[in-house]
């Protein structure tokens, strides 16, 4: 009986080591993310994916990367019609707090700037202003 208490206690301190508050944005192998010496966490919100082919909000394709670099729009039609949307709907069910307006942009380190600067465009004037950057922690030393 001592040997399973001893068990079940080390059972429930490993669980409370691993459940801290990191957070792990879903990982996409066509994104490559950029190296940073951030040690801030990242708070969950929304995430914007971008690889070479597909801007993907939520995991849902919102346009292609060709035909928004081709555009010579600053706003990408698709993803300000998502965000409405999701803006929309947070505004209506946050009873207990304001709506924040919060994206986390996960692109390709090797993504031109005038896409990253169309997302970012298209995510203020859609009411997400509070735009965080996905970077790879780099490694200490």
């Amino acid at each position: 009986m001592v040997s399973l208490m001893d068990i079940f206690t080390i059972l429930v301190f490993f669980l409370l080591v691993n459940s801290s508050d990191v957070e792990t944005l879903s990982s996409n192998d066509s994104i490559k993310l950029p190296e940073s010496n951030s040690e801030s966490k990242p708070r969950e919100t929304l995430v914007i994916a971008v690889n070479a082919e597909h801007i993907l909000l939520q995991g849902k394709k919102v346009s292609d990367v060709n035909a928004v670099l081709n555009s010579k729009a600053n706003v990408i039609e698709g993803l300000k019609r998502e965000l409405l949307q999701l803006a929309k709907k947070g505004k209506l069910t946050s009873d207990q707090s304001a709506f924040v307006g919060e994206v986390t942009i996960m692109g390709d380190k090797q993504i031109p700037y005038k896409l990253l600067k169309k997302i970012m465009m298209t995510c203020a004037e859609s009411d997400f202003g509070n735009i965080s950057l996905a970077v790879q922690q780099r490694a200490k030393g």
